[in-house]
């Protein structure tokens, strides 16, 4: 069967019930073959995945919605794809749940977020519909889901039109339970192109009530603001979002889009404000990381999730009709006024039996049956050298995690790879911390690395593309405190 190269618009948005089963059927095997399908992180059976939504707990489960396009790996018609599971790492498959299938969501179901009210689980997202002009229309919608999975949307929607003053560039709603009442956080722009995000507050979760613009900078925030999340942690407000276009004056940046975030003193629901806010940080000080969405969670804990990919960029992946993942959930906590990001606690179930490398063993070289794994490492103080992953053999083409920890720096460089990504946007990122000394723990599964940088003061992370032979670490310097350990994969 001949597999879409060359999309065009009426493909992208052509009904679901209009593709046969044989073609996902066709683009199922060409995944199938692909070398760099995950062990352990999210990732579509086919087509597209994008920003993570919905992610929850409810009825004694964990939950995550991702915007899904399967019939390819590109942006078309929108639906929420959900998975479940009972502890953070084995994601059960459930399918397609909210699909572009009203008036109100015809040319997709938009990002948004989910929140336990009594026995269901409420949903909230954005329909985008499109009329003949090709002109946008965001309706701000609801749903809500049984315990057995069944969803029913509403039939009127929460917000039906932008306020006055605003585009129809007005999507991807929080709701969240604050002080006996809900609030709503969403991304705008203004008429004049300016990224904003909107506060609203309803008693009934149906009517909504506009309180104004969040007013958590004077900076200039580009053009759109998208995937805002609210937290809460440990406390402390912290707002993660997208700014779209915004200047690099403002906070340097190398991603085609920034996902970043602020923390504040407090939250004023009287006026919309976040009080005392700090500078602005990226969530991830890597490459691939978008629309980190988060929640609190009943044992009090503030979990997020993101995914790892970009808008407008391509991957090696693209070829074989599967595109993105997810990240591993991470937890999140403030320490000395600043916030910190590691594994959720249950990620160390993926462990398997561990290994006794041995420095001298690094420092040689050490070749894994598989890239699917977790390596803890500290650097000494006043040493130089470099960890180079995923290289084949003869110590060439890998991925260098360049350290010099008497300026307190960490590089990572992916332009000596066989595959070299986006490059336009540069192939090495770098983290300046403290001098001294560095731990690093670092998550490799196949096409994806995340590394948490001194027990989760930075996180970065990227995706990579090593060939199959490409399988070799090795260690040019010196490092104390070795661990590894082969990760299972999802069960």
């Amino acid at each position: 069967m001949k597999i879409i190269k060359n999309w065009t618009t009426p493909l992208r948005y052509q009904p679901y019930g209009q593709w046969s089963k044989e073609y996902v059927a066709a683009l199922q095997q060409q995944v199938d073959q692909s070398i760099w399908r995950f062990h352990y992180h999210i990732q579509p059976d086919t087509g597209l995945l994008n920003d993570p939504n919905g992610f929850s707990y409810f009825n004694g489960q964990w939950h995550v919605f991702y915007q899904a396009y399967p019939f390819g790996p590109v942006h078309g018609l929108k639906s929420w794809y959900h998975l479940y599971s009972d502890n953070l790492i084995d994601w059960k498959k459930d399918g397609i749940r909210l699909e572009a299938d009203t008036p109100y969501d015809s040319h997709g179901v938009y990002s948004g977020s989910a929140l336990p009210v009594g026995d269901q689980l409420f949903l909230a997202y954005t329909g985008n519909v499109r009329n003949e002009q090709w002109d946008r229309h965001a309706y701000q919608l609801g749903a809500m889901m049984d315990t057995d999975f069944t969803v029913k949307k509403w039939d009127t929607p929460l917000i039906p039109d932008p306020p006055q003053g605003y585009t129809h560039h007005f999507r991807d709603p929080q709701v969240i339970w604050y002080q006996d009442t809900y609030y709503m956080i969403i991304g705008a722009q203004t008429t004049d192109e300016k990224g904003k995000v909107l506060c609203y507050q309803s008693d009934t979760l149906s009517d909504w009530t506009l309180l104004g613009e969040l007013d958590f900078t004077s900076e200039d925030m580009g053009y759109m603001i998208e995937c805002p999340n609210l937290l809460f942690v440990d406390g402390t407000p912290v707002l993660i979002f997208c700014p779209q276009g915004m200047p690099k004056e403002v906070r340097s940046y190398q991603n085609i889009y920034p996902n970043t975030y602020i923390t504040a003193e407090s939250f004023d629901t009287t006026t919309a404000t976040l009080r005392s806010p700090s500078a602005l940080s990226h969530i991830d000080e890597g490459f691939d990381v978008y629309a980190t969405q988060g929640f609190q969670a009943p044992d009090g804990r503030a979990l997020t999730i993101g995914w790892i990919g970009l808008p407008e960029l391509t991957y090696p992946t693209d070829q074989e009709n599967w595109a993105h993942g997810l990240s591993l959930v991470r937890e999140l906590h403030m320490k000395q006024n600043r916030l910190y990001q590691v594994p959720a606690a249950e990620t160390t179930a993926l462990r398997q039996q561990q290994s006794t490398y041995t420095l001298e063993d690094l420092q040689d070289k050490v070749t894994v049956s598989t890239n699917s794994y977790e390596l803890q490492l500290t650097l000494p103080a006043e040493q130089t050298g470099e960890l180079v992953i995923a290289s084949d053999l003869d110590k060439n083409n890998g991925l260098v995690i360049a350290y010099d920890t008497t300026r307190g720096m960490i590089t990572v460089d992916r332009g000596q790879m066989s595959h070299v990504i986006n490059a336009e946007y540069g192939t090495t990122r770098q983290y300046q911390t403290n001098p001294g000394e560095i731990h690093l723990q670092l998550f490799v599964d196949q096409s994806v690395f995340e590394l948490f940088i001194n027990h989760g003061e930075a996180v970065l992370s990227g995706r990579i593309f090593p060939l199959e032979d490409q399988r070799t670490l090795f260690l040019n310097g010196l490092a104390q405190d070795i661990a590894f350990w082969p990760l299972r994969s999802m069960n």
